[in-house]
């Protein structure tokens, strides 16, 4: 069966004019909606709830959360409400998966604006399993990771791998294999693409994430250091990275195109989203998901 090809939604204006043509299409298999950036003070417009709920009720609504902090030694502080919440959320609207980012974003009362790189060992990954259950306890959903973009030494790219194979087989979870955080790593240190997705755990990606990002040109390391901002269209090279992961990936589901609503606004940007789109729905039909090898995790 051919993955679905989906968007994950913005709350911005423009993002809602930018996409109204591919629904009016017909394109849109199925949403991925980060439920919990409605529960700031931003107010969720009107339109988002009746996608949601068409969606939801066709099966096809994916939950994506961005605040959890799954990587944090937390107790009840944060994750205790937000849990609540999500239970809330899924009384309304059945989910097809329920999924967060590797890292951390929270460490005492200290406070970052996206998840950070965890360094790996039996405790991290002891931490990420508690948290990740508990989600799956709370809302009977099957629970997912996402690999990270940044990574803040070289061998890092090569710990997220197994780290997160051994995480979802503890919680008998799914992958939401990025393949724009992928491709930041890849090029930030100069790494082989196969040797790196060869330490992920492919058969267990329901989901695919394909996104842009921009360079960080006044680094301290580097002239460039690419970073997963989703302000801008997808490269070619991350195309290029859905095409040869499509076949590795027999349990895959669904493919989401990740853009922000910034700079949307701006000439061509709208439909440069649009063009994407249909990228990446020309390279999800052109693959044949199911029928490719698998690629297994390599623990030699």
């Amino acid at each position: 069966m051919t993955a679905h090809v989906g968007l994950s939604l913005m709350l911005d204006e423009a993002y809602r004019a930018a996409i109204i043509p591919l629904f009016e299409q017909g394109l849109v298999d199925a949403i991925e909606w980060s439920f919990d950036q409605g529960w700031g003070a931003r107010e969720v417009p009107g339109w988002i709830p009746v996608l949601l709920d068409h969606y939801a009720a066709a099966g096809r609504l994916w939950g994506h959360g961005v605040t959890y902090s799954a990587g944090s030694v937390d107790g009840e502080a944060r994750h205790g409400p937000w849990l609540e919440r999500l239970a809330d959320e899924i009384g309304r609207r059945p989910l097809c998966g329920i999924s967060e980012h590797l890292g951390f974003m929270l460490a005492g009362d200290r406070i970052a604006g996206a998840p950070l790189p965890m360094p790996d060992g039996p405790r991290a990954r002891a931490v990420l399993t508690n948290n990740l259950a508990r989600i799956a306890a709370a809302t009977g959903v099957p629970v997912g990771i996402e690999n990270l973009a940044l990574a803040l030494a070289p061998d890092e790219p090569w710990q997220q791998g197994p780290m997160i194979a051994d995480v979802l087989d503890a919680v008998d979870g799914y992958l939401v294999l990025d393949l724009h955080n992928l491709w930041c790593q890849l090029v930030n240190y100069d790494l082989d693409a196969d040797a790196v997705l060869a330490t992920y755990p492919l058969h267990r990606a329901r989901c695919i994430h394909v996104s842009g990002g921009s360079w960080w040109t006044h680094g301290p390391v580097a002239d460039r250091f690419r970073r997963d901002t989703h302000d801008h269209g997808v490269p070619d090279e991350v195309l290029a990275l859905l095409s040869r992961c499509l076949p590795r990936c027999p349990a895959l589901e669904v493919v989401v195109l990740e853009r922000i609503g910034e700079g949307l606004s701006e000439p061509g940007e709208a439909e440069r989203l649009r063009e994407d789109f249909h990228a990446v729905r020309a390279c999800v039909h052109a693959a044949e998901p199911t029928t490719g090898p698998t690629a297994e995790p390599d623990h030699g």
